[in-house]
């Protein structure tokens, strides 16, 4: 008996964390940012809602495709009392010189050693790159939505209907 209570404790052990989940407090982070700031999840607790759009890599088509719609059309989100970012595991002057191309007027965060992205269980096995996730976050630092199903071409709008149906608070 002994034995197999053993075995059920490694086991137990040996999986993987939990995949964060609506509800969940969001892992805090701190990470550098293409308009040379840092920022930390804390700093907006209680102020502001957050987004992470969470891309694979920097220069590629659907990531360029997907920042574009958030660049041109972030009007549609600034409406929202919220702050807004894109993230990745790129290095910072990856995502620098890829925000500038697209005239990105949002910061890009960086997460090159990609700890951040396995926290919010959008790390790809095996490579260090992000999937296609946006995570919203209350002012509360609680998981609002994890929206899986990114169309790049249309992301700003999706991103502003998701933050209205939320119940975001519209600036005033």
């Amino acid at each position: 008996m002994r034995t197999i209570l053993a075995f059920f404790s490694a086991w137990l052990m040996a999986l993987p964390a939990l995949a964060l989940e609506v509800g969940d407090p969001a892992p805090e982070f701190s990470l550098q940012a293409s308009d040379g700031k840092t920022y930390t999840l804390s700093e907006f607790k209680g102020k502001q809602a957050v987004v992470v759009a969470w891309y694979p890599k920097a220069f590629t088509k659907g990531c360029t495709i997907e920042c574009k719609s958030l660049a041109e059309n972030g009007h549609l989100i600034r409406a929202y009392d919220v702050a807004y970012f894109m993230a990745s595991t790129d290095d910072v002057e990856d995502n620098t010189k890829f925000a500038e191309e697209q005239k990105a007027d949002f910061p890009l965060l960086s997460d090159p050693s990609g700890e951040v992205a396995e926290a919010y269980d959008v790390k790809m096995p095996v490579l260090n790159m992000a999937k296609r996730v946006t995570i919203y976050i209350g002012k509360d630092g609680n998981v609002l939505k994890i929206d899986r199903d990114i169309k790049p071409a249309t992301s700003a709008e999706d991103m502003a209907r998701t933050l209205g149906e939320l119940g975001v608070d519209k600036k005033s």
